[in-house]
């Protein structure tokens, strides 16, 4: 029986992907910074484990609980929004500590496992708003864009000792709690010079018809760690494969 460890599965994506996983027989290492045992189904093949991936010794912890580890997905991840010049610094930082430095410490902590049994997956999640620049997004695009890049050096790396490493590229999902966390860490609110751009920002998506839901996720991750001819980029989402394929035109 095969074992993936998921971070940020308390709701969403993550969620969603353990979900998946379980349902295909899966032992399931769902990871959560506040661990709630209401949110998946009980099961002797899941195993609920709290996790920041802020924290060095969370996430030994956690990899020391966990036991032998086939596929690592990292998906947890902050949103935000916001033009630059409402952005704090501390905030930025909090992001790139989460959603970039976050999930480069979870492959190096996993990494030397795989790498000696020589067999392994890697399974990144970031985000298509990588695939174009975006208003409103550029402190968000740019700690995912850098998971993107980091990905596709360790992948060269890891040839080596038969590992592999995708990346999983969702869209914009209204029905996450992405936007509800964005919103939480903006205190206060967009400059008052962008205001007509949030407006019209904001007015452009009630028009999106297509989206992404936590289902396209959990099916592309699943693909990710169960193909090996996957490609290497996967997107996620009716919008997201939109956006994709727009850029590889």
């Amino acid at each position: 029986m095969k074992t993936v460890l998921i971070t940020g599965c308390s709701s969403g994506f993550g969620l969603e992907i353990a979900r998946y996983f379980l349902d295909r027989e899966w032992r399931v290492i769902a990871t959560m910074r506040t661990p709630r045992e209401d949110v998946l189904p009980r099961s002797e093949r899941l195993s609920i484990l709290p996790l920041d991936v802020k924290d060095p010794h969370s996430i030994r912890a956690a990899i020391d609980a966990a036991g032998p580890i086939d596929v690592l997905v990292n998906n947890a991840g902050i949103g935000f929004l916001n033009a630059l010049e409402g952005t704090p610094m501390d905030t930025a930082r909090d992001i790139f500590e989460t959603n970039t430095l976050g999930t480069i410490a979870m492959t190096q902590a996993v990494l030397p496992q795989l790498r000696e049994r020589r067999e392994g997956v890697i399974v990144n999640v970031t985000s298509t708003v990588t695939c174009r620049p975006l208003h409103l997004l550029s402190v968000y695009t740019a700690s995912k864009a850098a998971v993107n890049a980091f990905s596709e050096s360790l992948a060269l790396e890891l040839e080596q000792f038969n590992v592999r490493v995708r990346v999983v590229l969702p869209g914009r999902a209204p029905s996450t709690r992405f936007g509800e966390n964005a919103q939480a860490r903006m205190q206060n609110g967009f400059p008052e010079p962008y205001s007509a751009l949030v407006q019209q920002i904001f007015a452009n998506w009630e028009k999106q018809t297509s989206v992404t839901h936590a289902e396209d996720v959990a099916q592309a991750v699943w693909l990710a760690a169960t193909d090996s001819s996957s490609p290497f980029t996967i997107p996620a989402g009716e919008d997201a494969v939109e956006w994709y394929n727009a850029r590889a035109k």
